[in-house]
Parts: C-alpha cells; sequence; structure tokens
C-alpha cells in the first residue's frame, strides 16, 4: 500500500513522508523523507529511510528506533525531531 502525508511540525517546518508499506506485516517498504527542514549530516535522511525499511508501522517502535538513530549518529535537525518524523510517518497509515 502506497500512502503520504503532509505534517506541520509544532514550533518546527514542513515534512512530507512517501511511505509503502506492507498492510499484511505492517512494516515499512519503502520510505522517503522531505521537506523545508535541514539535517546534518547530509547523509542523514537517506541513512534514516534505509533503517526505516521493513520496521514496524508502530509509534514506540519508529520513535525508539528514530531517536536511536538520531542519538547513535549524533544527528542534527533544524525544524523537525524524532517526535514530529514519527507523526509524519503514523499520518500515512491512516
Amino acid at each position: 500500500m502506497q500512502s503520504h502525508s503532509i505534517y506541520k511540525v509544532p514550533q518546527g517546518k514542513l515534512l512530507k513522508i512517501s511511505l509503502e508499506y506492507d498492510k499484511k506485516k505492517n512494516v515499512i517498504t519503502n520510505i522517503r523523507i522531505t521537506g523545508d527542514f535541514f539535517a546534518y549530516p547530509e547523509e542523514a535522511i537517506e541513512l534514516l529511510e534505509k533503517k526505516l525499511q521493513n520496521t514496524v508501522l508502530d509509534r514506540v517502535v519508529l520513535l525508539d528506533t528514530i531517536s536511536s538513530l538520531i542519538a547513535k549518529n549524533h544527528i542534527q535537525f533544524i525544524g523537525v525531531n524524532a517526535e514530529g518524523l514519527t507523526q509524519g510517518i503514523m499520518m500515512c497509515r491512516l
């Protein structure tokens, strides 16, 4: 199943998510994250997209996965955070 969401992060920037997921298994098969936010290092979004493939489409699992990746790779976001990314992804499922 393919879905899209556009989400304005509170006190942040616009986040656009394109998501493909296996409805039966409830896992992400492909994800594209774009928007008017900034990420450092530049490859952080690509890394995040790869890490989220085959991840269960569940708020707690997503938030933990994203938060861990940010901490482990010293990723800095301007205009978005782990909670905002999680919310944008979950909105694709509705």
